[in-house]
């Protein structure tokens, strides 16, 4: 089976094709191609409260392309939600208007707390001790969503207009990032010792820099390492030196203090990183509704 996903961020636009395969030991997820496009929407968003028709116009072109790519991979389902950028973007009921028109494809505006349970959905707590405390940490361009989930219960899902874009671009005012590390101080501190799960290009970017392997955490001190090391060069360098793209050259400073902020502030010590994120969790969700389906008969 083959399920899709569009996740328009902030920063990039994804495309995630998953294959879903079922035994008697259990179901396994299977990423088959991402396609990630850098239409950085959340630099008008932010600023403007508005998208430039220059990127409205990038933003369909990419969306026409994501039609074709599903009209080949032909999955048994997908769904496409857009989050932060177009959440602020006052003309985004019109530009989606127009994805719809032209390319048939319903993109849902979904809201913070939606987006914290969507991420959640890909229940990567369930598979590790379920007596232990953990705390899901997805950065995006503008949004960070936290998910905690302890003794095998979920406790909060919380949206917080904190991300990377923005901060890079100094739009996170003094009150808001002071409230932010309160809150987290406060809604942690009964559930210690507290693990985090990281999600999102920029954290899997941090834990391969720090040479790690798949199944082992990023420690606190490691991000701290590497955030020191990336803020010493400059822009060139990070791209020149360390390889990176330039739309994440710029935005994993920015993205790697937000992580540090919260483990500091949760006294997280480690942090998981399997590769998942808002499309994983779509992909999720679709195959848990079609089994429901499957089941009842529908």
């Amino acid at each position: 089976m083959k399920f899709a996903a569009i996740d328009i961020g902030s920063n990039a636009m994804r495309l995630l094709f998953c294959n879903v395969y079922e035994s008697s030991s259990g179901t396994l997820f299977k990423k088959a191609e991402l396609i990630r496009v850098p239409v950085r929407l959340g630099e008008d968003a932010f600023t403007n409260q508005v998208i430039s028709k220059e990127k409205a116009d990038d933003f369909i072109k990419v969306m026409k392309a994501f039609k074709l790519l599903l009209e080949v991979h032909r999955p048994i389902d997908f769904r496409a939600c857009a989050t932060a950028a177009m959440r602020e973007a006052k003309n985004a009921d019109e530009i989606l208007k127009r994805i719809n028109d032209e390319t048939g494809i319903n993109i849902e505006l979904i809201d913070g707390g939606t987006e914290a349970n969507l991420i959640y959905a890909n229940h990567i707590a369930e598979h590790l001790d379920r007596n232990s405390s953990y705390l899901y940490i997805d950065v995006g361009g503008g949004s960070t969503e936290l998910t905690l989930f302890s003794r095998n219960r979920h406790v909060f899902s919380r949206s917080f207009n904190v991300g990377a874009v923005r901060m890079l671009n100094q739009q996170i005012d003094k009150s808001t990032w002071t409230g932010f590390k309160e809150w987290i101080r406060t809604n942690t501190a009964d559930y210690q010792p507290l693990i985090a799960i990281g999600s999102g290009g920029n954290i899997n970017k941090l834990h391969k820099m720090a040479r790690k392997k798949d199944n082992k955490p990023l420690l606190k001190e490691d991000l701290e390492e590497i955030f020191n090391e990336l803020n010493a060069l400059t822009l060139q360098e990070r791209i020149e030196h360390l390889g990176l793209k330039p739309d994440r050259a710029d935005v994993i400073i920015p993205a790697a203090k937000i992580f540090l902020s919260i483990m500091k502030n949760a006294q997280i010590t480690k942090i998981f990183v399997p590769e998942i994120g808002l499309s994983d969790g779509i992909v999720h969700q679709l195959y848990e509704n079609y089994k429901a389906k499957s089941l009842a008969g529908v």
